[in-house]
């Protein structure tokens, strides 16, 4: 399977997801986790409402299914304590931010720095060091 066929199939989670919403239909877990996230960012509804248009060009830098990604990422991280002590940095940040998506997004920049880092090393993301990132903003 190429790499397109797989982000497609990706995306298509996404949209059945946002269709199911406006349906009003059964969803499951991660459906429900995808649409909290997009009810979250107005910005993106207009391209989830309508699925047939290809995302611009210009959008790929805000590529709102990568940004979706790492939402669902984090909260998976937050969700399982993993890594170790991530849940009560968030915790932390719940309590300095009004709201708990803009603690996310503190984290989201983190988590983003990392993935990069690791991605140009063609190494593992190194735990520790994003635990200490995160401690780094934690404390701002």
């Amino acid at each position: 399977m190429t790499t397109t066929n797989r982000r497609d199939e990706m995306r298509k989670v996404f949209y059945d997801a946002w269709r199911k919403h406006k349906e009003k239909s059964i969803v499951e877990p991660l459906e429900a986790m995808i649409i909290e996230v997009i009810l979250s960012h107005p910005e993106y509804h207009d391209i989830f409402n309508h699925p047939e248009n290809e995302l611009e060009p210009e959008l790929e830098a805000a590529n709102p299914f990568l940004h979706i990604s790492l939402h669902l990422a984090l909260r998976e991280q937050i969700n399982t304590d993993s890594p170790k002590g991530i849940r009560l940095i968030y915790d932390n940040l719940c309590q300095k931010y009004p709201e708990k998506h803009m603690a996310e997004h503190q984290m989201l920049e983190c988590l983003k720095h990392i993935l990069w880092e690791a991605q140009q090393t063609e190494s593992l993301p190194d735990e520790q060091y994003y635990l200490e990132v995160l401690q780094r903003i934690e404390s701002m």
